[in-house]
């Protein structure tokens, strides 16, 4: 592989947010950005390994059927390669054995926690340990929040940051695990973003700070690496300050909050990856 960065984004089956995100990985430095239907992978016209970032954007997945990205999860779970016994599960298995990063955005976040590559407690992956339902508040949520960063979190996308501002859309946030005991190993570095009060910036319950009602604030969970991430709210959709609601009112900086998430995968790979 040669020495430039190359990030791939899924797109199609009800994706929506796709042009964002390759948008965010080209204004982050990533030299190739593909945008790929996942009939391209199971066609084999492309393949995971020739790439070190994988993007599943935002949008409804499949329509949402079966619940939001559970059909995509069976597809990447167990569908096969054409003319061969490979399976994509198979692919996903090898990419995140090479240390390579996934991120996992609204419906690319509910698609890695059915899939069980978040949070991989113990490196447990592809066993599904939460899931993602409806938000409390009954409705869908479309509205800008207040995040805090944990700094204990090994995720490589939150990697010197303490607070960012980013807008959610979805109407399945919640996060849910099976017991008290999943929640309390959670906190030991898997949720790196949580929902954060207006006043104080301390992790929230309370709506609509926290818009969809997950415990303890949870707005993203990584893998026990900190390289496979996935998180509710839109970082591709604050790039720059112009996407904010308020730029005309404030004076904000050129860079959107979203982008350094972006610029953290690209500069990881830069410095762990490239040959």
């Amino acid at each position: 592989m040669d020495k430039q960065v190359r990030a791939m984004v899924m797109a199609g089956n009800g994706t929506n947010c796709e042009m964002e995100m390759a948008h965010a990985c080209r204004m982050a430095g990533a030299e190739v950005v593909d945008t790929v239907s996942i009939y391209e992978l199971l066609d084999g016209e492309r393949k995971l390994e020739d790439y070190h970032f994988l993007n599943i954007p935002g949008g409804f997945l499949d329509g949402d059927d079966l619940g939001s990205a559970k059909a995509a999860a069976n597809i990447y779970a167990h569908a096969k390669v054409r003319n061969s016994d490979e399976t994509l599960r198979g692919q996903l298995e090898r990419f995140v054995e090479q240390g390579k990063l996934i991120l996992g955005i609204c419906n690319g976040f509910q698609l890695l926690i059915k899939l069980g590559l978040v949070p991989a407690i113990d490196g447990k992956y592809f066993e599904q340990q939460a899931t993602l339902t409806f938000n409390k508040s009954g409705r869908f949520e479309n509205r800008w929040v207040r995040l805090t960063i944990d700094p204990q979190s090994p995720c490589v996308f939150t990697r010197g940051l303490t607070s960012i501002e980013l807008p959610v859309r979805h109407g399945e946030g919640q996060v849910v695990v099976p017991d008290s005991a999943m929640g309390e190993r959670l906190k030991h570095g898997h949720v790196a973003l949580r929902y954060a009060a207006c006043v104080g910036g301390l992790p929230t319950e309370e709506y609509p700070a926290n818009p969809n009602g997950s415990q303890d604030g949870v707005a993203g969970l990584c893998d026990p690496s900190g390289r496979v991430f996935g998180m509710m709210p839109h970082p591709e959709a604050f790039l720059h300050r112009t996407n904010h609601p308020r730029w005309t009112r404030e004076t904000l900086p050129e860079q959107g909050d979203g982008l350094a998430l972006f610029i953290n995968a690209v500069d990881y790979i830069r410095d762990n990856l490239l040959d």
